[in-house]
């Protein structure tokens, strides 16, 4: 078994190490879920890129957590608490079933370079994801992963697969796509 490690985004030389030139995906820089639509669409990517740097770099908790395999790293999982990401919180398919409700935090989306695919990387981010809630208070965690029916590829896969959910223990609490389950995990 080779040495796999989950820590919280403290570094952003290791979150540019994982997310390369391109923001891991298209120049997102895991904002996608941060911002509204209007607001994603009209930022540059250099700006994207800088509030996740904010975000990695700034006071409080990190905005997600990395995986390192062998010390290098080589996966990310964005994490927060739920009101951050004002994406979620005003889908149809997302949208809390209680808006009032506190202390749950999101897992938005996942990222794993060429060299950690293969490894059970997405699990170790998703346990270490739910840890790192934990220590931060959470109450519950809710991932809005994938369910198709049909093979997908790893660009299609970056909310997660629906039984990477359901391994880590997560049960579905709604379903208001036929495509995307709400899952959610209790935490003590």
């Amino acid at each position: 078994m080779r040495d796999l490690d989950v820590r919280p985004a403290t570094s952003w030389a290791d979150v540019l190490t994982v997310f390369g030139p391109r923001g891991a995906c298209a120049d997102c820089w895991c904002m996608w879920f941060r911002v509204a639509g209007a607001q994603f669409r009209a930022m540059e990517a250099g700006e994207r890129r800088d509030r996740l740097q904010g975000l990695v770099e700034g006071p409080g908790a990190a905005p997600g957590v990395l995986a390192y395999l062998e010390g290098t790293p080589v996966g990310w999982c964005a994490v927060g608490p739920r009101e951050e990401h004002v994406r979620l919180v005003r889908s149809p398919v997302t949208k809390p079933a209680d808006p009032e409700e506190t202390g749950v935090w999101s897992v938005t989306c996942f990222y794993v370079t060429r060299a950690g695919r293969g490894q059970g990387v997405t699990a170790a981010l998703l346990a270490g994801a739910v840890s790192y809630a934990a220590e931060q208070g959470a109450r519950a965690v809710e991932g809005y992963p994938t369910d198709s029916g049909r093979s997908l590829q790893a660009s299609e896969l970056y909310h997660g697969w629906l039984s990477l959910f359901e391994d880590a223990g997560f049960k579905e609490t709604g379903r208001r796509s036929p495509t995307r389950p709400v899952m959610r995990l209790g935490l003590a």
